[in-house]
């Protein structure tokens, strides 16, 4: 049974940081790609960061570049989002993917709230 289980959302001022988890059970395959996602009120889903689980590349959207920082864990399958320099616009619910080759799962999400 595949698995996507987030945690370390919260409130948190401007300026402030975060730092998110994410980790992945239960795929046939092995996971290519691990990354995050964020969907603010009223507003489609985006992409925020990806990681390359065999080789750690990544990419980031030009929103977060510079002040997120994805990695991959000492853990299989476990992926952290730092988030530094928060902003008010980065409130969303931010939500884990991992893909196979043949299939990709959601986590079911975690609220980040940034406001002084």
């Amino acid at each position: 049974q595949v698995q996507i289980v987030e945690s370390g959302g919260g409130l948190v001022e401007p300026g402030g940081s975060l730092r998110l988890s994410c980790g992945a059970s239960g795929f046939a395959f092995s996971i290519s790609t691990m990354g995050w996602y964020r969907q603010a009120p009223e507003k489609q889903r985006e992409m925020v960061s990806i990681i390359s689980m065999s080789d750690g590349l990544s990419n980031y959207a030009s929103s977060v570049k510079g002040r997120f920082t994805i990695s991959r864990g000492n853990a299989k399958n476990t992926v952290y989002l730092q988030m530094d320099s928060l902003k008010p616009e980065d409130t969303a619910v931010y939500y884990c993917k991992a893909t196979t080759l043949t299939e990709s799962a959601w986590g079911q999400g975690t609220q980040v709230t940034v406001s002084s």
